[in-house]
């Protein structure tokens, strides 16, 4: 129903985002990891969303790219892998670290994202194993690094990859992404650096 969304980045958070779009602001559920602070409040984004619907309500959940988008219709179409699940493995893992952790086998990888049991990501392997193949995985990675390249945004490489340390580390993804947040003038810092004033917002 709805492709995708263009507008200004209004609100983040672990969480959400608020996209506003001609005066209507869209709240959209993401990956925590995908908006750690790559891209600035009052900037235009371009989120490609997928509209859940149950009985009681209606989210959008968005991603920065058509390739998130497809891999996390392939999560929720994993018999008990919700939309929420689904945003947890993408939040723990990036569609090119999961690709490969389906077809390697790698079932305490994807068990690593919240709420994800070992039963459940070894399901996850069972389901997606033939839908996916290594060739694929190759180029989509190399097409996947090379958007990334020419994507805009403050040091947002530095900021994710310190959240994903945080993660590495044992600490959940959301606070994780919280202390990076908190981090002053996180923009102009390394990652070291980065992790290293993060890990005191930890403390």
């Amino acid at each position: 129903m709805i492709g995708y969304i263009k507008g200004i980045l209004e609100e983040a958070d672990e969480q959400c985002i608020i996209v506003d779009n001609q005066g209507m602001g869209y709240r959209i559920f993401v990956p925590g990891s995908t908006f750690s602070g790559a891209l600035p409040i009052g900037q235009e984004i371009k989120i490609y969303t997928y509209l859940y619907v149950k009985e009681d309500a209606m989210q959008l959940y968005g991603f920065l790219t058509k390739d998130d988008l497809n891999v996390f219709k392939l999560l929720i179409g994993v018999n008990g892998i919700g939309p929420k699940a689904g945003l947890g493995v993408l939040s723990a893992l990036s569609a090119d670290d999961l690709r490969f952790a389906v077809l390697a086998d790698d079932a305490a990888a994807i068990a690593k994202a919240p709420g994800i049991g070992k039963k459940t990501a070894q399901k996850v392997i069972l389901e997606l194993k033939d839908k996916l193949n290594l060739e694929d995985a190759f180029e989509q990675k190399l097409e996947n690094q090379s958007s990334a390249d020419q994507m805009p945004g403050a040091n947002g490489d530095a900021v994710s990859e310190a959240v994903q340390a945080l993660v590495a580390l044992g600490y959940p993804n959301a606070d994780s992404l919280r202390a990076v947040k908190r981090v002053e003038d996180a923009s102009n810092m390394d990652v070291e650096e980065l992790l290293k004033a993060a890990l005191k917002k930890m403390i």
